[in-house]
C-alpha cells in the first residue's frame, strides 16, 4: 500500500516501509532557529533518537565541469529542512568534517590552478579560517574528539602521509613516514587511535588501518579487498566505508559488513551521531547528459530509508552527520 502527503511542502511517499522525498525542500536563509518541535514531529525523523534528529548534515553540492566547476557547501536538517549555504568556489570542495560539539566543519577546498588547503568553518560566527596551507596537497581533515586537533593527509613531503595539527598554535606533526600511500584519517572516539587508509600491502590497493598513538604502530583492520574512507562511530563499535563500489557499515567486534548499495559515485557511508542511521550519496538517473545525486537517509536496523534531493539537480557528495 502507498501513503502520499504533505509535510512542509515536501512531498513524503511512504511504500512498503520506506519513505522517499520526491521533491526537493525550499531553502531558508541562514539563521539560527529552534526547529525542535517541528523536527521531533516531522514523519521522516519521528523514529530517530534526538541526537540524530537535532543534529546536521553538511554536504557538498557540485555543477559544472572542469574550469566551470562551482562547489557550494551546504549544511541542511536531516528531515531535509533548513538547508543553508556555508560556502562556495569556483573549483573543488572536498570532504567536509564535523568537530564533536558540531559547532565547527573542517574541509579542503580547491580554487582553479591551486593544491587543496584546508579550512575550518565556525558554524556560531560564519567565520572561515585557513589551518593548514603552503606546499603540498592537504586533505581529509579530521577534529579529535576534544576538538583541539586535527589529523589531515598531506603530500608537504612529497608523499602523501599523516599529520597531527595543534588548532591552538598550528604547530604540526608528521606520523606515518613509510614509502606508500596514507590518506583519509579519523580518530577513534576516545583519542587513543586514528583509522586511516594505505596501500602499503599492496600499491593501487587500498586498506585500512588503526594507528595507535602510544605505540605508533598500525594494524590492519581486514577487509575483503578494497577498502577506504573510514570513520568509526562514536561508541567505537561500527565503521562506515567505502567496500569496493559499496556504501558499507561494519561491526568492528565480528566483522559483520552491512552493504547499503552501489551510490554510482564511489562514495562511502557515513553515521549518524547514535550510530543507528547512516548518510550517502545516491548518483540519479542523467538527464539531456547532466548528472545528479541525492542523499539517502538509512536506518541500519530494518533498512527503512528515504531520499533528499539536491538544492538545484547538481552531484550530492561527501555528506557527513554532526550533532
Amino acid at each position: 500500500m502507498m501513503i502520499t502527503t504533505i509535510y512542509k511542502g515536501v512531498i513524503i511517499t511512504a511504500l512498503m516501509g520506506t519513505f522517499s522525498v520526491l521533491t526537493a525542500c525550499s531553502t531558508l536563509p541562514m539563521q539560527n532557529t529552534d526547529n525542535t518541535s517541528a523536527i521531533a514531529t516531522n514523519p521522516l525523523t519521528a523514529a530517530m533518537p534526538q541526537i540524530d534528529r537535532q543534529g546536521r548534515i553538511a554536504y557538498v553540492e557540485e555543477q559544472g565541469l572542469g574550469a566551470a566547476k562551482i562547489s557550494s557547501l551546504y549544511s541542511i536538517r536531516p528531515d531535509g529542512s533548513d538547508r543553508q549555504l556555508l560556502d562556495q568556489l569556483n573549483g573543488y570542495i572536498y570532504a567536509p568534517a564535523w568537530s564533536a560539539d558540531g559547532t565547527q566543519l573542517a574541509y579542503s577546498k580547491q580554487a582553479q590552478r591551486q593544491p587543496p588547503k584546508i579550512y575550518v568553518y565556525d558554524t556560531r560566527t560564519h567565520a572561515q579560517t585557513l589551518v593548514v596551507g603552503g606546499k603540498g596537497s592537504h586533505l581529509s581533515a579530521a577534529f579529535s574528539p576534544d576538538g583541539q586537533k586535527l589529523l589531515y593527509s598531506s603530500t608537504a613531503s612529497g608523499n602523501a602521509d599523516i599529520y597531527e595539527l595543534r588548532l591552538s598554535d598550528g604547530n604540526s606533526s608528521q606520523l606515518t613516514t613509510v614509502p606508500s600511500t596514507e590518506v583519509q584519517p579519523s580518530y577513534a572516539p576516545d583519542g587513543q587511535s586514528f583509522v586511516y587508509v594505505s596501500d602499503k600491502s599492496r600499491a593501487g590497493r587500498p586498506r585500512i588501518y588503526r594507528y595507535n598513538f602510544a605505540s605508533k604502530k598500525s594494524q590492519l583492520i581486514a577487509t575483503s579487498g578494497y577498502a577506504a574512507s573510514p570513520q568509526l562511530s562514536l561508541d567505537g563499535q561500527r565503521m562506515a566505508y567505502l567496500n569496493g563500489r559499496q556504501a558499507a557499515v561494519m561491526t568492528l567486534a565480528t566483522g559483520q559488513v552491512l552493504n547499503l548499495g552501489e551510490t554510482g559515485l564511489d562514495e562511502p557511508a557515513r553515521l549518524s551521531p547514535s550510530g543507528s542511521y547512516a548518510v550517502y550519496p545516491m548518483q540519479n538517473a542523467q538527464h539531456s547528459g547532466q548528472k545528479g545525486s541525492s542523499l539517502v537517509i538509512r536506518a541500519l536496523s530494518g533498512g527503512t530509508s528515504y531520499t533528499i534531493s539536491s538544492k538545484s539537480g547538481g552531484l550530492a557528495r561527501s555528506p557527513v552527520w554532526g550533532r
